[in-house]
């Protein structure tokens, strides 16, 4: 399991969980903007960035598997207590780990990461057709659309001006993408995010039990979690915070020091954080 870690070993511990197409490259500048006060943590998940599943594993990339590979990084670093930062597909995968550890999280910081129906935008249509129908040609629609082009065109939906993102992050994310068989294992993945939305109402039970402290940091154009996801999460959880930018799914591309600043903000509030 690869990861980028900064700060010191005795500080409390925010754990950064990316999601499609990125890695934890996403978080190279977020994380040096908590360092000084938190052991920041960001693992790349099997099937992206640099972690490494050998073939004779015969892993089967669910979200119930990138849930259980996590919770044996954590174990594995003896993480007793963290928060969590979690985006996109960060958010099933993070929210079953909170489900399983509870005692473990001190709080959670929602970044476009979804949890209710009415958080999915129309831009979902041509996965949602490969739920109901995983055809052979459903797949492939949407093989055509994991390239470097594609991804470029991922990270500037929603975003005024595409213009000042660097160009680092969906050329990486791009190329990782080329290595043999990883589309296939991202096609994978998203006929699986279908049990993700039939694990919502449980994601909410624990919301409602335990009541994480929670930020909902989010990009107000983002085509796929739109922001009506991010109010839900108040339906649960009636002290969460919501903040909503001017920008669309890759909110750290744009607004890097907004959400460093609301991040610190919040987490200096919660105890053990």
């Amino acid at each position: 399991m690869f990861y980028r870690e900064a700060g010191a070993a005795s500080a409390p511990v925010v754990l950064l969980l990316h999601g499609f197409p990125t890695s934890s490259f996403q978080y190279r500048d977020l994380i040096p903007r908590l360092a000084d006060r938190y052991r920041v943590i960001a693992p790349d998940l099997p099937g992206f960035g640099f972690t490494q599943v050998p073939a004779e594993r015969h892993y089967t990339y669910t979200f119930d598997a990138l849930a259980a590979s996590i919770s044996a990084f954590t174990e594995a670093l003896s993480l007793q207590r963290y928060a969590l930062y979690v985006f996109d597909y960060g958010a099933p995968t993070g929210f079953r780990l909170a489900m399983a550890r509870p005692e473990c999280i001190t709080a959670i910081v929602s970044q476009n990461g979804n949890a209710y129906e009415e958080g999915l935008g129309e831009a979902w249509a041509p996965i949602r057709r490969y739920w109901s129908e995983p055809t052979q040609a459903h797949r492939d629609t949407l093989r055509q659309v994991l390239n470097l082009e594609g991804m470029r065109r991922e990270y500037a939906a929603g975003i005024a001006n595409p213009g000042v993102i660097a160009p680092e992050g969906y050329t990486l994310d791009a190329a990782l993408l080329a290595r043999p068989g990883n589309v296939d294992i991202q096609l994978n993945l998203f006929l699986d995010y279908a049990n993700n939305v039939q694990r919502y109402p449980a994601f909410q039970a624990y919301f409602r039990q335990w009541q994480p402290p929670l930020l909902a940091i989010w990009g107000r154009y983002d085509p796929y979690f739109v922001p009506a996801g991010a109010e839900a999460f108040r339906r649960d959880i009636p002290q969460a915070r919501v903040q909503l930018l001017d920008t669309g799914h890759f909110a750290l591309e744009t607004h890097l020091e907004e959400i460093a600043l609301a991040m610190r903000e919040f987490l200096a509030a919660v105890p053990q954080a």
